[in-house]
């Protein structure tokens, strides 16, 4: 947990100039069959089109292809296309517990230039912009956030009743398209002109293991044409396939909410969770490879999303577990800041201290708006390895946080916060402070981690933290000799606040091993 107060400053204040933390990246990632490659900045946005599937354009369409049928098959409404304009963060958060996906940008424009975020004009700077989504007919609106119901839709796979009758309805889909001025978008469907499933495969190289893609690990892939949307999540390997056909073009997103339940969330204003555009591209699917040469915020985000899987999985070996970090994880990215911390915000960590109104000022309000829970400075970090050493090293910190509780986090960051001023803008202190047993605790416990992990994925023989006073060696030592990270963690409950409580507790804990114990900690006494 790196220099807290420094990036409190820095963010609040870069907040506060131009409404991002982000650099603004021109590359495109290469993508193989995609029409036009897409941005990573603000789509831009043409004139509104079409829909064709509202209630009125189905229906007619479904006059054009079967006229004798028309008086005899009903196109009710299956589904609302609806947009919010939610307040805040916790208006966000019930929207998505409703299990809704939502987009940032209307649906029924043409986009001139994708891109991985959009803000309505017509809203300001700094305020959460309206927010589309498609919902089905008996969905119940929550209380006190705002919406609009911008058009009835059928879409027939939703619709149980039609199913039996003898209707083809991708024919009477592509009637539509055409009849609203999009065939264009059939045209460029399919190879075959017939409807598709979109499925593919997502990977990212990692340089120091080689050139060998693996996969994009419990990714959300996002596909839609208007309202039309479906949604899978990546296996292991990468792949994904959705579970309903198109027959028209696509565009593809990746959506940086993991299937694991930690989300990746900041684009212009902090969202659920941030998304990458891929642009558009056939119906029978999209495969993207990528590396440190593809657009960085992606790059960066997916090495993130893969480090913070790995993680949450190997808190769980041979039927032994530890806390995972929370399901809800809030993890922000920011390209120019170099600092790195676990405020734990969003889970209700150090909300209310006076330590953050004292040093931020006016600038306190938008930290505890925007809540997050782990914040990555990436600059500086350009390679695969070095983001995923940070992010492991604050993914430990959260499951400590899980173990340990708030009021214990509380203290650890606001030692963090106090000692970086009191002792010279020393990141750790020296280790002679008030409280300085919590940062000796946590900071041993998430560099060890951090080593262990990169261990084991490079095969390298490096070790992180050695230069600090709290000496995470003493724990690396430890699982040398046979006491691993579980039986290491199962120590670090609430009333762990320094280094000699923690001794005792290993000891209480494996009586067996007392002598390898306290020769670990003696050795770096």
């Amino acid at each position: 947990m790196k220099n807290f107060f420094e990036f409190a400053v820095l963010a609040v204040l870069a907040c506060a100039c131009d409404g991002s933390l982000l650099e603004p990246f021109s590359e495109n990632v290469d993508v193989a069959g995609v029409e036009t490659l897409p941005g990573h900045e603000m789509m831009v946005l043409g004139a509104k089109l079409e829909d064709p599937y509202t209630v009125a354009n189905m229906t007619k369409a479904l006059a054009s292809v079967y006229p004798t049928k028309a008086d005899r098959v009903s196109v009710p409404t299956t589904d609302y296309y609806v947009r919010f304009l939610p307040t805040g963060g916790k208006q966000l958060e019930v929207l998505e517990k409703k299990g809704l996906h939502l987009v940032d940008y209307p649906v029924d424009y043409e986009i001139i230039k994708d891109g991985d975020y959009y803000h309505d004009p017509e809203i300001e700077d700094g305020r959460i912009t309206w927010q589309y989504a498609v919902v089905k007919k008996d969905f119940e609106f929550p209380v006190g956030i705002r919406y609009e119901i911008l058009d009835d839709c059928y879409l027939p796979e939703n619709d149980t009743q039609t199913k039996a009758a003898d209707i083809d309805w991708d024919m009477v889909e592509k009637e539509s398209y055409r009849l609203t001025g999009n065939e264009k978008l059939i045209e460029t469907a399919t190879k075959g002109g017939t409807a598709g499933t979109p499925k593919g495969r997502i990977t990212i190289v990692d340089d120091k293991l080689g050139q060998t893609p693996a996969g994009v690990k419990g990714v959300r892939v996002s596909v839609n044409s208007f309202v039309k949307f479906d949604h899978a999540f990546t296996d292991d390997d990468g792949n994904y396939e959705m579970s309903k056909s198109f027959s028209s073009s696509v565009r593809y997103r990746l959506v940086f909410k993991n299937k694991k339940g930690f989300g990746i969330g900041f684009n212009l204003l902090l969202v659920p969770a941030s998304t990458s555009a891929l642009g558009k591209a056939p119906a029978t699917g999209l495969d993207v490879m990528i590396d440190k040469s593809s657009n960085r915020k992606l790059f960066s985000r997916c090495v993130v999303n893969n480090a913070g899987y790995e993680y949450y999985d190997s808190c769980t070996k041979n039927g032994v577990s530890m806390k995972t970090p929370p399901s809800n994880l809030r993890i922000w990215l920011f390209q120019n800041l170099g600092p790195s911390s676990s405020v734990m915000m969003q889970q209700g960590a150090f909300i209310d201290n006076g330590l953050i109104g004292r040093y931020l000022g006016e600038y306190t309000a938008l930290v505890k708006i925007f809540l997050p829970d782990i914040t990555l400075g990436l600059k500086g970090k350009e390679d695969y390895n070095e983001i995923y050493a940070a992010a492991i090293h604050e993914m430990a910190h959260a499951s400590h946080f899980m173990q340990a509780g708030k009021e214990y986090w509380d203290k650890y960051i606001e030692f963090i916060l106090s000692s970086y001023v009191t002792s010279g803008f020393v990141t750790y202190g020296i280790g002679t402070e008030v409280n300085h047993g919590y940062c000796e605790v946590g900071e041993m416990w998430a560099y060890y981690i951090q080593t262990k992990m990169y261990q084991e994925r490079y095969g390298e023989n490096v070790v992180f933290g050695t230069s600090y006073w709290f000496s995470p060696q003493i724990l690396l030592n430890l699982d040398d000799r046979g006491i691993d990270r579980f039986k290491i963690f199962n120590a670090m409950t609430h009333d762990i606040t320094d280094r000699d409580l923690f001794q005792k507790k290993l000891t209480s804990l494996y009586p067996e091993s007392k002598s390898i114990i306290n020769q670990a900690f003696g050795r770096y006494n």
